[in-house]
């Protein structure tokens, strides 16, 4: 072999190696900084399974705005408020797309499609954001509220008899999950579960959807940024098991509502709208996508947000905040009709503040679903590419102290006096383009969840401190690596504090929303 052939070989070699070890999808960013990284995994292995963490660390060496290498993939990363609302509002319209990661996107959703909150931004994604945006406006939400009053009712209900009135301590997770997930599910389909708290299909859709959150997550899979570890199938071989699972109850939930319709059964209802209306826009694959969207929405942000409340107003330092709560239900509402009034008015200032403050603390998506701009962004007179992937650190923005004073103390007094629509209060929906479209649900749930629990119950610490909830933002996920919070096992006590009102209360419900209770299949 000769020398020029040797060079070339050598210099081929060369170049195949740094192609694999130090590439990514777009070139260094000048004028971001950039974390140092190791040769093929880039960042990955600092970042562990704590990225909202890590990445807040770095923010106070490199600045608020980085960037860094996770594999062959280039990230940007904000991670102070301002540089969030920056990036995320100031730039929503460049800021509007989302990438395709091959675990979630190739994988698992292969069969269903994507949600529309993982759909790269097209004419197709802005037809079904548009159709799900006009089924959860502030208006539509209120015609749902007897749903929230059922399902809400429900669960409580279930909390006192399981308690046998308050002398058991509980663990309220499943109670809560089903709340939400049953509202979605009624809203979408015209469906609800119609068992307790251990019904299967609520056990299976909730394992399910907290399995596929894994696959979502930005830091659980690896094999996204590092294309290699995809000749591993182990992985893969689990996102299959769990995208099975899901097809089963998905086409079932959908089936059941078109032979409704067919029988003319159905109950009005988000998709059976979209079945029926003749000159409804979306197609097949479009109507699966709404229905994913709304399924696994309802276990993401109302559930954790809920749990975590009860379990922080149980604590010691919690009771203070429960206490003057209850005497702000009781100055809004001296007769002790907030139990009917909340479905109807939001109008106790500290009960808001106190479910915005729960979204702040318990960031249930530290980091939120990554973006993909369309267009050039400037920052700090640097300018981000079109097809830059940005990640909103959104649990190291809502811990920012340049924007809130002592974020570190639960504290809902911090938005009180606050004007309604005055900016963004937290970012525990996101923001921008691609916020959550169903804040408004998810606050109006929130909102009467915590009036009526806080009307029906004093909440005390477990009498076994093993039962202890963890209140950490980040220590109390039992899933670190998901992409959203799923709260670890705790136990609370539920003392009635008025049974024979609260016994009256839900006799009143019970009477309002009897003619929902057979929404089953």
């Amino acid at each position: 072999m000769t020398l020029p052939i040797i060079v070339a070989v050598a210099l081929v070699i060369t170049y195949l190696a740094y192609r694999v070890l130090f590439s990514t999808d777009i070139p260094k960013i000048k004028g971001i900084p950039e974390i140092p990284g190791l040769p093929l995994f880039g960042s990955l292995l600092e970042l562990g399974t704590s990225h909202a963490k890590v990445a807040q660390g770095w923010a106070k060496k490199y600045g608020p705005v980085f960037q860094v290498r996770l594999g062959n993939r280039r990230i940007v990363f904000a991670n102070s408020f301002d540089s969030v609302k920056h990036i995320w509002i100031t730039n929503q319209s460049a800021l509007i797309s989302r990438p395709t990661l091959h675990t979630f996107h190739s994988v698992v959703s292969s069969s269903q499609g994507f949600t529309i909150g993982t759909s790269p931004w097209d004419d197709s994604c802005r037809q079904r954001r548009k159709a799900a945006a006009t089924a959860l406006n502030r208006p539509a939400v209120q015609s749902y509220m007897p749903l929230i009053d059922l399902e809400s009712v429900v669960s409580i209900k279930e909390l006192l008899h399981d308690s046998k009135g308050g002398e058991i301590d509980l663990d309220p997770r499943a109670y809560w999950q089903r709340y939400a997930l049953n509202t979605s599910l009624t809203l979408n389909y015209g469906y609800r579960i119609n068992g307790d708290k251990d019904d299967s299909l609520l056990k299976e859709i909730t394992d399910v959807e907290r399995g596929v959150s894994n696959f979502r997550s930005t830091s659980n899979n690896w094999q996204d940024y590092i294309p290699l570890l995809r000749l591993w199938p182990s992985q893969s071989n689990e996102a299959v098991k769990f995208r099975e699972r899901r097809d089963v109850y998905m086409d079932r939930l959908l089936k059941g509502l078109k032979d409704r319709i067919a029988n003319g059964t159905d109950r009005s209802c988000i998709t059976g709208n979209i079945l029926k209306d003749p000159e409804a826009k979306l197609n097949q694959a479009e109507i699966k996508s709404i229905c994913l969207t709304m399924v696994s929405a309802g276990l993401d942000t109302v559930p954790g947000n809920l749990i975590m409340g009860i379990a922080y107003l149980a604590s010691e330092d919690g009771q203070k905040i429960q206490a003057r709560a209850y005497d702000e239900i009781l100055k809004a509402y001296p007769n002790k009709n907030a139990w009917t009034q909340c479905l109807y008015e939001e109008k106790i200032p500290y009960v808001t503040a106190l479910y915005k403050e729960i979204l702040r603390y318990w960031t249930v998506i530290p980091i939120c679903l990554p973006r993909v701009s369309i267009k050039p962004i400037e920052w700090n007179g640097a300018t981000i590419p079109a097809g830059a992937t940005f990640y909103m650190n959104a649990y190291a923005a809502d811990y920012d102290d340049t924007h809130f004073s002592n974020p570190y103390t639960f504290n809902p007094d911090r938005y009180l006096d606050v004007p309604d629509g005055a900016g963004t209060p937290h970012y525990g929906y996101g923001a921008g383009s691609r916020m959550c479209v169903g804040s408004h649900l998810a606050n109006r749930e929130l909102f009467t969840a915590f009036v009526r629990l806080i009307s029906a119950f004093t909440f005390t610490p477990p009498q076994d401190p093993r039962d202890a909830p963890v209140l950490d933002c980040l220590d109390a996920n039992a899933l670190p690596t998901s992409l959203t919070t799923e709260p670890k096992y705790f136990k609370v006590g539920f003392k009635p504090r008025d049974r024979a009102l609260l016994d009256g209360w839900i006799r009143e419900s019970e009477e309002n929303t009897k003619d929902l209770y057979d929404v089953d299949v």
